[in-house]
């Protein structure tokens, strides 16, 4: 199980399975936020800060690790697709009635997107093989 996760996760042969799972993720995440009742159902199980860090963390680790380029400059499209992907998600939630844009979610996202890019930038930093 651990092979395979790491085969899935960290091999390079998937990294563009991860960056357009990333996108995937994303659309779902606008289509199921935009469904009357689905968020006051997703608040149950835990708070709006905890789903935001939880999926643009997700979002950013699928996008560093599917991305190319230095430890560092995957880091920074990362936290900059994030910070455009979490801009569209408020924005589309401002339109609709039962919704609001929140622009402290937005920054929820961006500080998910900060924390996971930066760790990501030290672990592939300090990893052996060349990616």
């Amino acid at each position: 199980m651990l092979n395979l996760l790491n085969i899935l996760l960290l091999q390079p042969s998937h990294a563009r399975l991860r960056y357009w799972g990333a996108w995937t993720m994303f659309a779902l995440i606008v289509i199921v936020g935009s469904i009357p009742g689905a968020r006051a159902d997703a608040a149950e199980v835990a708070s709006g800060v905890v789903l935001h860090s939880c999926a643009y963390a997700v979002l950013a680790f699928l996008i560093f690790t599917g991305s190319r380029g230095t430890p560092a400059q995957r880091a920074v499209k990362a936290v900059l697709t994030i910070a455009a992907m979490g801009a569209i998600d408020e924005c589309v939630q401002s339109f609709l009635p039962y919704r609001h844009g929140a622009v402290r979610d937005w920054l929820v996202d961006c500080t998910a997107a900060v924390v996971t890019a930066s760790l990501m930038w030290t672990l592939w930093s300090t990893r052996k093989v060349a990616s």
